[in-house]
This record gives C-alpha cells, structure tokens and sequence, in this order.
C-alpha cells in the first residue's frame, strides 16, 4: 500500500558546497517541515562558509528540461524561485511558473552572500520585477534590496516611503511583499529587529523578532524556505510567516560553526539532539 506523500516542493537556486545557502539549504529546510524538494540549480557556488568567491551559471535549456521534466511526473504544493543568475533563467522560469498560477509561489531572488548580493545586473533586476514578481504569492526582499529595486521607477533625486515602493510591486500583480529587517517605527530599534507582510489591500502584518549576535550565513533562505514549506501544507501568508518566522529564529539560535567562517543555521534543531543533552 502506498503511503500519502509528503508535500513536493518545486526549489529554483544556487548549489552551495557548504549547503547554508540554495537548493542545499532548501531541501534540509522542507523535510525538517515534511515536506520534499525537487531542486533545479540555477548556478554552482564556489564558495566556504567564509565567503561566495564566485559562481557558474547553469545552461537555461538544461535548467528548464529539468524542471519541465519534474513537473510532468509529480504534482507540486509550491513553488521557490531563489537566486537567479540571467535574465534568460528569469524568463524561462517565469514561463514555466506561469502553468501553475494555483500554486502558492515564493520568490527570494537574492542571496547577500553573493559577491555582488545578485543585484549588479539591472537587466536581471528589472526581469525579477516585471515578469517574476508578478506571479508572486509572496516575494522576499530585505530593505535595501527594496530599495535597489525601486531605483527602476523612482525619479532621480527624489526619495520614496517603504509603503509606496511596496505598492508598486502589489499593483502589478504580486499578492503578498515580506520585507525584513523593518521595525514598527520605520528604525531599528535596540536589538529588536521585525519582518513586515503587506498585502495588495494595505492590510499589513509586524513581526517582532531579537536580534542573535553573531554572523550568519543562509538567514534569509531559511525564512523563505521554511514559508514555501508552511504554504505547501495549506497555511496562509499570514499563518505562515508567524511559523517560519519562529523556525528561523530556533534554527539561528541553534547555529553552527562549520568552518572558519560565519554561523550556519542549524534547520534540524527541532528534532536532533544538542550536543550535551
């Protein structure tokens, strides 16, 4: 007798060596959640747990066989679209994702550990907004990646509020924009730190979280993995912000020391013994 399957979860991403970032990361955080990844990797780190010293694109056919020839045997719960290394991926992608609207579709398309953080091409850049954020149920961006983005339609000299570049991205489509590192009063504030969720009606959702010491290493796609994970399972955006929310900070607060570098967190805390316990 077969048994239900887990949640199958269709991850486009870079493959890190290390495993803290991308297709690597994604997979341990979808099955610490029930979930399985089928991973097509966008582009080949080279890299330790220091640093990202350079990365390789994969061929966009090849990428897109792969992930067309998934998608023909295996019905999926969500999708993640992580970093992205052309506008040629972008677009192939974008195509690919566009047969499967009824999916919940998470896209965090860029990694600050990248040399450049991803964001050096404006070509790639614009791609994201025009042809991925739409189809979005919920795009990832930090601050300053918000910011980076909103240089395509700002005027020259003149500033604009977190609200107004957000509103930007839902008119066009996308549902759900989650940008972290915000705080209630627009400000860090101590070691308080939050993650805020608007959505296409203004409606706006605060998440208070404290600041670890520390430097990390893969923060970012633990959260949006494990909110890929949450939404397969058939939480809502808000629903599923609070628990990933709360599995990244025990997956930060548990962190490792692989190497020389920075911390990785650790996506199996909730279910492997510490070490002296």
């Amino acid at each position: 007798m077969q048994n239900q399957p887990s949640p199958l979860i269709l991850t486009f991403g870079v493959s890190d060596p290390v495993g803290a970032l991308g297709v690597q990361a994604d997979v341990a955080t979808f099955a610490a959640h029930g979930c399985h990844a089928l991973s097509i990797t966008t582009a080949m780190l080279v890299s330790d747990s220091a640093r990202v010293e350079e990365w390789h694109e994969v061929d966009t056919g090849v990428m897109a066989d792969q992930a067309r020839q998934v998608l023909e045997d295996m019905p999926i719960a969500a999708v993640k679209i992580g970093a992205i290394a052309s506008i040629e991926q972008a677009a192939a992608i974008a195509e690919i994702v566009s047969d499967y609207a009824e999916v919940p579709l998470i896209v965090d398309p860029f990694l600050s550990a990248l040399p450049d953080s991803g964001m050096s091409d404006e070509d790639i850049v614009a791609s994201i907004r025009q042809i991925l954020a739409p189809q979005a149920t919920v795009l990832q961006l930090s601050q300053s990646e918000l910011g980076r983005m909103a240089e395509l339609w700002r005027e020259a000299g003149v500033d604009s509020s977190l609200e107004a570049d957000v509103a930007e991205l839902t008119a066009r489509g996308c549902q759900y924009v989650l940008v972290t590192g915000t705080s209630r009063n627009g400000h860090k504030n101590g070691h308080k730190r939050a993650n805020t969720l608007f959505d296409r009606d203004d409606g706006v959702t605060i998440i208070d979280w404290q600041h670890l010491p520390g430097h990390f290493v893969g923060a970012g796609t633990t959260l949006s993995g494990a909110l890929a994970a949450c939404m397969a399972h058939g939480m809502d955006a808000v629903e599923a912000l609070r628990a990933a929310q709360d599995y990244t900070y025990g997956a930060l607060l548990n962190a490792q020391r692989f190497g020389m570098g920075k911390l990785v967190p650790n996506r199996f805390y909730r279910i492997l013994p510490q070490a002296g316990q």
